[in-house]
């Protein structure tokens, strides 16, 4: 079972790579315009990518606290800062630094868990309080849901605007050897 959330992390590291190498190719004029989406811009919605994958791998913490391999890739969080608002150039960049940081623990955290990991509660506030935990295999499908969601949203501006781009497959080098 561990696999496929390794693989997740791995195509959303692969994903968001992707996205970033195509939305760097933009000027930040471009990425700051208004779009209609919810987050408004592109650079909005990668905002939002950024720090949804933050806030969704800091609610691990408590469930795996007896795991020190799996502390220390979300460690790696306590680095990164979600900017809100308009981005300036420099913000950008930060903020693709940032994602690669919340990708590689992203990546090591799926690596580090055990079987009784993924099993373990994670207590939330969602469901108006019914189920008031969930069980972390449970969370990382959350967390691999929301940036498939939101990449999406940016490949259908990207369409709009006639910007090639594809990073919906998963490739076949993430299988475990």
């Amino acid at each position: 079972m561990k696999e496929l959330f390794v693989i997740n992390a791995q195509y959303n590291q692969e994903a968001n790579k992707a996205i970033l190498s195509i939305l760097n190719g933009l000027s930040n004029a471009e990425r700051e315009q208004e779009r209609g989406s919810y987050y408004k811009s592109l650079s909005g919605l990668v905002t939002h990518i950024l720090g949804g994958n933050t806030f969704l791998l800091g609610m691990f913490k408590d469930a795996v606290a007896h795991n020190d391999a799996a502390l220390k890739a979300l460690a790696a969080l306590q680095t990164v800062s979600v900017p809100e608002g308009s981005l300036s150039e420099a913000q950008w960049k930060q903020l693709g630094a940032d994602i690669e940081t919340v990708d590689k623990a992203y990546i090591n955290f799926t690596k580090a868990l055990t079987d009784a990991d993924l099993k373990a509660p994670v207590k939330i506030n969602w469901y108006k309080g019914n189920p008031d935990s969930v069980p972390v295999f449970f969370l990382l499908t959350q967390l691999a849901a929301h940036g498939t969601h939101h990449r999406g949203q940016v490949s259908q501006i990207l369409d709009e605007l006639k910007i090639d781009n594809d990073y919906s497959g998963v490739s076949v080098a993430f299988l475990p050897k």
